[in-house]
């Protein structure tokens, strides 16, 4: 470990010590009471942290606020794509809708999918999202990331290969996914 990390590493250590009370404060604003405010504050420090040291931070407030901010977008994002996802996958029932454990085993498969996707680099797991989310052509995707297509088929098989891995280790629970109402069996 070089001088620089070190010294680094030390800026940072002091930022959190005088700044993380204050961001959690800040984030509850956006988030209220939860359980992910200190999560999003920990989180800012650590990309804080991963990121190269090369300049002094002249408004660490408002760099944490960024980065606080940029994460909770993608808090808002990934909880709107579950939503999404469930509607599309779980029927509705007229009656009842789907049943809590269905509805917490989907949730479950959705965290692990996305802590897989997390383990993709940027650009890679970047143009997955926009090609099987946003429904964009590999062109598009290209033009967006600025990327060559190859680029693009090349990171997207990577991430498809990935995804093949998580279904075999993590199999979705088709069956009570797909139910109708009418072989919904009663408990």
């Amino acid at each position: 470990m070089s001088g620089a990390d070190v010294s680094h590493r030390n800026d940072v250590g002091g930022l959190f010590r005088a700044h993380y009370t204050w961001l959690c404060a800040r984030l509850r604003r956006y988030l209220g009471t939860s359980p992910s405010v200190e999560d999003i504050a920990a989180e800012t420090f650590v990309q804080l942290l991963e990121s190269p040291g090369l300049t002094p931070i002249r408004e660490p407030r408002a760099l944490l606020t960024t980065i606080a901010q940029r994460l909770i977008y993608q808090l808002w994002r990934r909880r709107d794509l579950e939503r999404q996802h469930f509607e599309q996958l779980l029927p509705v029932d007229p009656i009842g809708g789907p049943s809590p454990e269905d509805q917490a085993q989907f949730s479950q498969t959705l965290k692990h999918l996305n802590r897989t996707l997390d383990r993709l680099p940027g650009k890679v797991r970047a143009t997955f999202l926009l090609s099987r989310v946003d429904g964009l052509t590999y062109p598009q995707i290209a033009a967006e990331l600025g990327i060559s297509q190859r680029s693009v088929s090349v990171y997207m098989t990577r991430s498809q290969a990935l995804c093949a891995l998580h279904s075999a280790n993590e199999p979705l629970n088709r069956t009570s996914l797909n139910r109708t109402p009418q072989t919904r069996r009663s408990a």
